[in-house]
């Protein structure tokens, strides 16, 4: 392995242990919200009105859209670990191995999870818009189905690459 290659290995290690852990910062960091909704609660409905918001939809349906947000940082952080084992295999070399076959599908199902979210969110944007809170606008993602689809077919590949070399190594 050429040393750019093994640095930029190095690189996206990095990278992907970094985002584990933002992602698990931005997971709790949902949930302290979530609870903070109901300690501050009246501090929140008294705010929602003076901005002339309905605090009986808008804070219910944050509080959905977080708790709908939760399983969404638990496929990251899956998807992540499984990205990262994969890239450990790429670095010893051994990329082809049944174990990346399954990882793969792990990483296509958790990517499935997040395209799910993004659709919820478009959901609570509509119902918040609707209650005349102004939180931008949602416009659906085609790429992140074309990527879930890419990465199941991608584990498929990873799957027969790994029979064909067990193949080729029984016949030798």
């Amino acid at each position: 392995m050429s040393d750019s290659y093994a640095k930029v290995l190095g690189v996206s290690r990095a990278l992907l242990k970094i985002a584990r852990v933002f992602n698990l910062a931005c997971g709790a960091a949902f949930l302290a919200m979530l609870l903070a909704s109901f300690i501050f609660e009246p501090s929140f409905r008294e705010y929602l009105g003076r901005q002339t918001l309905d605090p009986d939809v808008i804070l219910p349906t944050m509080r959905v859209w977080v708790l709908a947000g939760l399983p969404m940082f638990a496929a990251v952080h899956v998807m992540l670990s499984r990205l990262l084992a994969i890239v450990e295999t790429v670095r010893a070399g051994d990329p082809f191995v049944p174990d990346n076959a399954v990882r793969m599908r792990t990483i296509a199902w958790c990517m499935l999870v997040v395209q799910l979210f993004e659709l919820a969110c478009g959901v609570f944007i509509a119902i918040l818009s609707r209650a005349g809170a102004h939180i931008g606008d949602w416009d659906p993602s085609l790429s992140g189905w074309v990527a879930v689809l890419l990465l199941f077919v991608l584990a498929r590949v990873f799957e027969e690459g790994t029979r064909i070399r067990a193949d080729l190594e029984a016949m030798i």
